[in-house]
């Protein structure tokens, strides 16, 4: 495996290249989680500017996300939870102590201005990746603004809110009878993991610290209930793991997974907290060496939603995300960055990649493959891939984005369409705080905070996950550059299912 150097050999090991979907509002960068916390939106922006410059944004269609509506949100959380979050305001708080601490937001998870508008916004990006990977109208699609994979039915935790890869696998369900979740973030996906944790129509798969870290779930012998049982793969590493000893497990684990499960579209959650000299986290990967696992989901030619997560040295997170993104398109990007308005972020190198450190790496080989062992025999207990009741039919979700690159909207705008079209809905004024650029703290540790609630949530998804309609609407962009493509999604991709894979 070559995962040294400055740039990848060929990103694309199969040579051929992917239509890619990449989901971007220009307001995410604007809210601002409040001084000295560490999850900072204002990354996404760097990110964004990086695509640009390296001029990656051509070979992708950019949209802007239309924002996910309460209903949207209620098809995995609760009423009263949404609800709270659609009212609750650095004003009002106060008066709601009861309903912060029920609701597990004050701390970790604070309130802040247009915090409801950030949910929206991070899980529109991921729904409308999902919606268009269902229509087959692009093989990957991106929204490096998702990912927050600690969010519960009823209540925030880690930095998370609402859980966007929830609602997005929910979404692929709807079309694919097995979706397969892999989470490269340095903490244990475990809200994910919880959602589906009785189930057999989503694996989840998570690569994380383990051992006094914090959630503090995601230990080797959970591994699902119920018709779930083995379909929840935990691989517990220690610090300082660095790239090859992650591919060890990585490529073999995912492989098999790939070979038994057979999903129909994958999500991977690419928390850039798992690199080296993150400021909460402690493996030492590369960029190259987290682009890997990039790389290999790409080669098996299967619907794929990347998604963002944890990352808190940001300089870091946005070189990763934005090297991934070439990996996802199979373009090369020089390590020499370009000039570009975040410039001096990126000093003194000023390039892509940085070195891993000379950390300890306190994975010792045995213990490796100890881990890749047992969870190897825990696959090699799932005779085949799960059949399901699933008839052939339509998504029920269609979801207008605001496309950057596409003039004459009206034009394209088909009039037969019978999209529900919400002529009422208003863009709402932005209450976003911009957060005042300024250089990041030195090696100061700020610890997502811990919490002792156990994993017993089931949710139970019916046959053929189906769930709540979303309405699709046109949205006013007022930004200039930004204009709105009208999507019409209702052609008909049916897919061929059986029953005897």
């Amino acid at each position: 495996m070559d995962i040294g150097g400055n740039s990848l050999p060929s990103a694309a090991t199969d040579g051929v290249k992917r239509k890619v979907c990449y989901f971007y509002d220009p307001e995410v960068g604007n809210y601002y989680y409040g001084q000295g916390h560490p999850m900072k939106p204002h990354r996404i922006r760097m990110t964004h500017a990086l695509l640009a410059h390296y001029g990656l944004l051509q070979h992708m269609q950019v949209l802007k996300p239309f924002p996910a509506r309460d209903r949207d949100l209620c098809r995995f959380h609760a009423d009263d939870y949404v609800a709270f979050l659609r009212g609750i305001t650095p004003e009002t708080q106060q008066d709601q102590l009861r309903q912060l601490k029920r609701f597990n937001v004050g701390e970790d998870c604070p309130v802040f201005d247009g915090l409801y508008s950030f949910c929206q916004t991070y899980a529109g990006g991921s729904v409308g990746g999902a919606v268009k990977l269902n229509h087959n109208l692009c093989d990957i699609a991106v929204n490096w603004a998702g990912g927050l994979h600690h969010a519960k039915k009823c209540e925030a935790s880690g930095f998370c809110y609402v859980n966007d890869i929830v609602l997005a696998i929910l979404e692929l369900l709807k079309m694919h009878e097995r979706v397969l979740y892999v989470d490269i973030d340095i903490h244990h996906g475990d809200g994910v993991e919880e959602a589906f944790y009785t189930t057999d129509r989503v694996m989840t798969v998570s690569f994380h610290k383990f051992g006094d870290y914090f959630p503090g779930t995601g230990d080797v012998r959970d591994v699902g209930h119920s018709k779930g049982k083995y379909y929840s793969l935990n691989v517990p590493l220690d610090d300082g793991i660095d790239d090859e000893s992650y591919h060890l497990l990585f490529k073999p684990l995912i492989g098999k997974v790939m070979q038994v499960f057979k999903p129909g579209a994958v999500v991977l959650q690419c928390g850039a907290d798992s690199l080296s000299g993150d400021r909460l986290g402690c493996f030492n990967l590369s960029i190259k060496g987290h682009a890997e696992c990039v790389k290999f989901m790409r080669s098996f030619n299967v619907p794929l939603l990347l998604l963002g997560g944890g990352g808190y040295t940001i300089r870091n997170v946005a070189r990763c995300w934005c090297y991934e993104t070439g990996v996802a398109l199979g373009i090369e990007v020089d390590d020499k960055m370009p000039q570009h308005e975040y410039y001096e972020y990126f000093g003194p190198d000023y390039t892509l990649h940085v070195a891993p450190s000379n950390m300890e790496n306190k994975n010792s080989h045995q213990l490796l493959e100890e881990i890749k062992c047992k969870l190897l025999d825990n696959l090699s207990k799932l005779q085949h891939a799960p059949s399901v009741q699933f008839q052939e039919r339509l998504p029920d979700t269609e979801l207008p984005e605001a496309d950057e690159d596409q003039n004459d909207a009206d034009e394209r705008w088909d009039p037969d369409s019978d999209m529900d079209v919400d002529e009422e809905r208003k863009p709402l004024p932005s209450r976003a705080k911009r957060e005042i650029v300024e250089a990041e703290p030195k090696e100061s540790e700020v610890q997502k905070g811990s919490s002792d609630h156990a994993r017993g949530f089931d949710t139970t998804i019916d046959e053929n996950a189906g769930g709540k309609t979303l309405d699709a609407g046109p949205i006013q962009i007022d930004e200039a550059g930004v204009r709105v493509e009208q999507e019409n999604v209702n052609k008909p991709h049916p897919i061929r299912c059986s029953n005897h894979e």
